[in-house]
């Protein structure tokens, strides 16, 4: 597990600057570099102690607004119905 995602998973809204920040409308960014490549994970919460990665982008000067607005969707889908959008197989740690 990248350690961006494994810090998310073990701090969740307590993880902040320089590593998450908010964005609006409940969608958080997760930042992570691999190599010389920097991504956003936009994710949002589900509940206390759910993260839910919505959307992944590399690095731009700011987060597009078309970006969150896929997150946001994404987050109404979620919400709306969560069993029909959540992987049920074994995750492998690579």
């Amino acid at each position: 597990m990248p350690r961006g995602i494994a810090r998310l998973a073990l701090l969740g809204h307590e993880l902040r600057r320089p590593e998450a920040d908010y964005l609006r409308d409940d969608i958080y960014e997760l930042r992570i570099r691999s190599g010389s490549v920097n991504y956003r994970l936009l994710y949002f919460f589900h509940g206390r102690t759910v993260s839910v990665v919505a959307h992944g982008l590399t690095k731009e000067a700011a987060v597009p607004a078309a970006a969150i607005n896929h997150a946001i969707a994404r987050k109404a889908a979620f919400t709306a119905n969560p069993s029909a959008h959540t992987f049920k197989g074994e995750i492998i740690n690579v």
